[in-house]
């Protein structure tokens, strides 16, 4: 079971639900819910934020909506028979943090030092792409990389998390291009600046197509990951090599900085992050998530 966010044709968001290979209109079929439940007081379902910010974001939630209505009066009608236009699936994050060289190999590649604590920074929500829109920059701004990463949606108010308790303020997961000005990156690096402008580019962050239930994954540190580049793979990982897993990062960063549901966080990059060019089809996959692709522009 997947969810997702798109727009009918006439431009109205929606909620959307894949189940066995089938995409249904979940916004209808929870309009239908609340009347069979006799619920009207219940929000209406524009968006996955609404349900995460209900702290009612699960696969076991989904499918009681599903059973209940398929149950009672079938779902058939329910399927969405355009193509999908998909839309980023965390319209509004209050934030978008990312770790740095959270994975050995990368840092390795960049002769870098790998953190003895989470290295973070922010990536800026105006950044954030759907699936299928196209990353744009321009070519005076030299060498754009790629760097495919696994991002974690926090479904829950956090301060001051222990580990133990860390996963249950995980509302899902999705997949995220950090995508980033390098030759701008490595010059503010030398000149001792930060890496706002590098990474916060309109059009940096494709994120989706789907967001996935923590209870759909049975575990986000052994994911397979994949990045091609007009279908030639520059980047292959697996989750389980991250340096700081997920509650270490949620743990730590919480600390200091409060998580509100809808916040990302990204995880970090493998190595391979290479040069995107004008024309390129960049495809972002990790297991069972689906595909993020998105093609690139240079004007």
């Amino acid at each position: 079971m997947r969810a997702f966010a798109y727009q009918t044709p006439k431009g109205e968001p929606r909620v959307g639900i894949q189940i066995d290979g089938k995409n249904y209109n979940f916004t209808y079929m929870w309009q239908i819910f609340k009347e069979l439940k006799n619920s009207p007081s219940s929000p209406d379902i524009y968006f996955l934020q609404i349900i995460i910010e209900m702290e009612n974001f699960s696969k076991t939630a989904f499918m009681e909506v599903f059973n209940t209505v398929q149950e009672m009066r079938g779902v058939q009608d329910l399927v969405i028979k355009t193509p999908i236009e998909y839309q980023v699936p965390i319209p509004r994050p209050e934030k978008i943090i990312c770790l740095g060289r959270n994975y050995v190999a990368h840092a390795e590649e960049w002769n870098s030092d790998v953190p003895t604590k989470p290295l973070f920074f922010g990536k800026l929500p105006s950044s954030l792409l759907p699936n299928n829109g196209i990353i744009r920059f321009s070519k005076g701004i030299g060498r754009v990389d790629h760097e495919l990463e696994l991002a974690v949606v926090i479904g829950k108010t956090a301060k001051n998390v222990s580990e133990e308790d860390a996963m249950d303020h995980v509302a899902g997961y999705t997949i995220v291009n950090d995508v980033t000005a390098r030759g701008m990156q490595l010059e503010d690096i030398k000149n001792g600046k930060p890496w706002t402008l590098s990474k916060g580019f309109d059009t940096f962050c494709p994120i989706g197509p789907f967001l996935i239930p923590a209870d759909a994954v049975k575990d986000p540190h052994n994911l397979n990951m994949e990045l091609t580049v007009n279908d030639v793979v520059k980047q292959k990982a697996n989750t389980k090599q991250l340096v700081f897993k997920i509650p270490q990062v949620i743990a730590y960063i919480s600390q200091f900085i409060t998580f509100q549901p809808g916040d990302i966080i990204c995880t970090g990059t493998p190595e391979g992050t290479l040069p995107i060019v004008n024309g390129d089809v960049v495809e972002a996959k990790i297991d069972g998530f689906g595909v993020l692709r998105n093609t690139v522009q240079e004007f």
